[in-house]
């Protein structure tokens, strides 16, 4: 059995917080502005790839508006008798941003409706895409919602599936090393708290159709992403082949 210590750590304050060796403390800066008495630490002495693995809590924007579309949104595409919004979390989905700043891609996933020049996105629902962490290129982990709320990121899979997002894209920012290190131990974080069954990169998820857990109400509505890449991915799954989580 794995031990987890969850350590509170208050950025800006006078009084400092307690030192351990395997613990990182986050300072978010200028990469992702949170405030300052909301930064909290999750840190688990278990995680090999990471240890003093930290998880910055950095919530989106969330309102009624966007529940209400949220819920529209999944009625459409997955469950038309759904009430709320709680998933039950099977299947992680690693993407990038395209872009090279967190704040602003935070700052993208706080806007509550998608823009109209998303046309094919807007034509299918209202509300924004979003994620559920997002991992700086430094390996920073953010916590942008609860794990078991439906968010749009992924056709197909958004009711059983959380999506980690990692600044950068296949070009001008590639990922990281310390996005390889840090999405390997979110991983391993996830699958010890959820039943998950399955790792796939969005680029992956298409030729995922013919799988039970795939449910897309509009048959029309697909896309092809090349994100996070087959070389972040062979990565990533190569430091948590231990859990033996399926692909395709």
């Amino acid at each position: 059995m794995r031990s987890c210590i969850v350590a509170i750590v208050v950025v800006g304050c006078s009084k400092p917080a307690p030192h351990r060796d395997d613990v990182r403390v986050v300072t978010p800066g200028d990469a992702l502005v949170v405030a300052p008495d909301a930064t909290v630490a999750v840190v688990s002495d278990a995680v090999a790839d990471a240890p003093g693995l930290a998880i910055v809590d950095a919530p989106m924007r969330w309102t009624d508006e966007r529940e209400r579309l949220t819920l529209d949104y999944r009625r459409t595409h997955s469950d038309p008798n759904a009430t709320d919004l709680a998933i039950d979390p099977h299947v992680i989905i690693l993407h990038y941003t395209g872009g090279g700043s967190a704040k602003q891609t935070r700052a993208y996933f706080d806007n509550i409706k998608i823009e109209a020049a998303r046309t094919d996105l807007a034509r299918h629902g209202a509300v924004n895409v979003s994620s559920h962490y997002l991992v700086d290129r430094d390996g920073t982990i953010y916590k942008l919602q609860p794990e078991t709320r439906f968010a749009r990121h992924c056709i197909g899979v958004n009711h059983i599936a959380i999506g980690i997002e990692n600044v950068g894209d296949g070009d001008k920012y590639p990922l990281t090393d310390a996005q390889v290190a840090a999405d390997a131990a979110l991983v391993r974080d996830l699958a010890a708290r959820f039943k998950i069954t399955h790792l796939l990169g969005h680029y992956e998820v298409m030729s995922f159709r013919k799988h039970p857990y795939y449910v897309e109400r509009d048959a029309t509505y697909k896309n092809e992403k090349p994100d996070p890449g087959e070389a972040f991915m062979a990565r990533v799954r190569e430091r948590v082949a231990d859990l033996k989580l399926s692909g395709l």
